[in-house]
């Protein structure tokens, strides 16, 4: 048992951290240092492999948490589970209809804010920002409950 603990605890760390890596240190970095369009493009890059690990770390971290726990702290299991569908809403439906706008806009330098596709795009960009920060909250919350 004191195995699965450890591993429970390592799958919410990774989870957490690579989170964090990402949003706010890798990507300001990149747009800070690459035009709007190059940086834009390297992030879009990154997404598949960094929606893989979250929800392989979330999968992880729920299947330990039910070993450990039984019926017992139902409120980290859930977090969980809350953390795992918002991964789910932003691999398999946000990410993939951000992806074919950012194909469909020539370039975010040059079109204006007022584009219909940007205008869609920023919408899509702002629900999987609040879902990222919700995930990172999660993460956050079962660190403390550890």
């Amino acid at each position: 048992m004191q195995a699965v603990n450890v591993i429970y605890r390592l799958a919410i760390s990774l989870w957490l951290g690579g989170a964090a890596l990402f949003t706010f240190v890798l990507t300001p970095i990149l747009f800070r240092s690459e035009s709007r369009d190059v940086a834009g493009r390297i992030v879009g890059l990154f997404f598949p492999g960094y929606f893989r690990w979250g929800l392989a770390c979330g999968v992880v971290a729920l299947i330990c948490r039910v070993i450990i726990s039984g019926k017992s702290n139902f409120a980290a299991a859930a977090i969980i589970a809350a953390m795992l569908l918002l991964s789910s809403f932003q691999a398999f439906y946000i990410e993939p209809k951000a992806a074919e706008l950012k194909r469909r806009i020539v370039s975010f330098e040059t079109t204006s804010k007022d584009d219909p596709l940007r205008r869609e795009f920023a919408k899509l960009h702002g629900v999987s920002a609040v879902c990222n920060l919700s995930v990172i909250a999660g993460g956050v919350v079962l660190v403390i409950l550890l």
